[in-house]
């Protein structure tokens, strides 16, 4: 069970600041309010993997995904990310609806997984795709995620990057499972975008931790 209907969170959710000048070389996109409620409600029903549980999200941004889990009864979350700008809009959003998420600023390619290792049940993401300058950081991000998880990945990729996933799982001896296949309505926020928003295929996928 979820403390809130799926309707309600992506309702919260949508009320929470993003970024006010995303910056490229760090792919930041916001995670919609629509994928992170689905996301987060479908771990939660399907799986209970949010509920009293202790949650990692990698590259936090504006703490769509960590505050979404502690509204739906996360024990607590923590947020890692990069850029002080997104954890400033992180903590405004924390102070205007009451919530808290520890949010730790550091490189999680360079920092984790330290004194990390094992240290949540679930991991939440919603990775870079690794384009422009990038290439390879969404699985980076996925074996760190692997590193820090007692149980459970979350994490959203390309759709024409599945076979290249599931395989980095196999290595990484994780079991990837594709939950559902969403569509991300990337905006035009950036001035090499020639299209007013860019519909992605994207994988949602869940990645099963053997004790």
């Amino acid at each position: 069970m979820a403390s809130l209907r799926m309707k309600e969170l992506e309702q919260y959710l949508q009320q929470l600041d993003v970024f006010d000048n995303p910056k490229v070389l760090l792919e930041q996109y916001p995670t919609s309010a629509h994928i992170g409620a689905h996301l987060l409600y479908t771990a939660q029903t399907q799986f209970d993997d949010i509920e009293g549980k202790g949650i990692a999200d990698l590259g936090a941004g504006c703490g769509v995904l960590s505050l979404g889990a502690r509204m739906l009864g996360a024990s607590y979350v923590v947020g890692f990310e990069i850029d002080p700008d997104a954890l400033e809009i992180l903590t405004r959003n924390c102070e205007d609806i009451e919530l808290s998420v520890e949010a730790v600023q550091c490189d999680i390619l360079q920092c984790l997984p330290g004194r990390f290792e094992k240290a949540f049940d679930t991991v939440i993401m919603n990775p870079p795709f690794g384009t422009k300058k990038n290439a390879g950081i969404d699985m980076k991000f996925l074996e760190i995620a692997t590193k820090l998880a007692k149980t459970t990945v979350y994490s959203l990729h390309k759709t024409s990057t599945r076979n290249h996933v599931m395989k980095m799982g196999q290595k990484l001896g994780v079991k990837g499972t594709v939950i559902a296949e969403l569509r991300y309505d990337l905006p035009q926020v950036y001035k090499f975008h020639k299209k007013s928003s860019v519909d992605i295929q994207v994988d949602f996928i869940r990645f099963s931790i053997d004790k």
